[in-house]
């Protein structure tokens, strides 16, 4: 398994203030990866330096190829390509339907054959359970297929890395748990998936890694 996050010695600041220190963290392809702990615990901010959105110093921090201390901004969109995220609330495009709301996502990140693109839509939804909603508006759709649909989105561009953040936050146990395990499956395909939750019960359905975050600080629990 290839290495694909290392970071050593590692602080994350947020505003100006320090949110995370000492961070030493190593993630491989195909790894299954929960970052447990309670709300406001940093879990965010450190899932947010993985696409360079919050900036980090240190040692040492590569993502996928590029170094996040000496990171250029031209180059921020082509890491960004090779990351996939799911928020918890969705951000779908609400006047559009799930197909455009996808067609959107390849249009903005240089794809321009329709015929490739509707083919790779089709075959995200399939993946995620939900080719026969193509044509539905997103307020036609329950809680957990609109997450499905995230998921289908944060696929589209084939990423090495599905970072899932709370994606389970806004919706009852039993709807969880499916998005859950299509998470888990995508991870036995062989992606690696991090996903931070506070809900201890899926690292416990869904074997992976787990990482603590206390008192500023990352703890690997066994």
């Amino acid at each position: 398994m290839s290495q694909l996050i290392h970071y050593q010695d590692i602080e994350v600041c947020q505003e100006e203030q320090i949110v995370l220190r000492n961070v030493n963290l190593d993630i491989r392809s195909g790894e299954m990866v929960y970052l447990l702990g309670r709300v406001g615990s940093g879990k965010s901010s450190l899932m947010k330096t993985f696409y360079a959105e919050l900036p980090v110093q240190g040692a040492e921090a590569n993502v996928l190829g590029y170094n996040l201390l000496t990171i250029k901004r031209k180059h921020v969109p082509y890491l960004r390509r090779k990351v996939g995220v799911v928020f918890q609330d969705f951000q779908l495009l609400v006047d559009r339907n799930v197909e455009e709301n996808l067609m959107f996502v390849l249009k903005a990140t240089g794809w321009k054959d329709k015929q490739l693109m509707r083919s790779n839509i089709h075959d995200v939804l399939e993946q995620v359970g939900m080719a026969d909603k193509s044509y539905k508006m997103p307020y036609q759709l329950s809680g957990g297929e609109q997450q499905r649909v995230v998921i289908a989105r944060a696929l589209l561009n084939s990423p090495e890395i599905i970072l899932a953040d709370e994606p389970t936050g806004n919706l009852d146990p039993e709807t969880g748990q499916g998005i859950i395990e299509l998470l888990y499956s995508i991870s036995r395909a062989g992606m690696t998936v991090i996903m931070s939750t506070h809900n201890l019960q899926w690292p416990e359905r869904f074997p992976g890694r787990r990482i603590e975050f206390q008192n500023g600080q990352l703890v690997e629990l066994q």
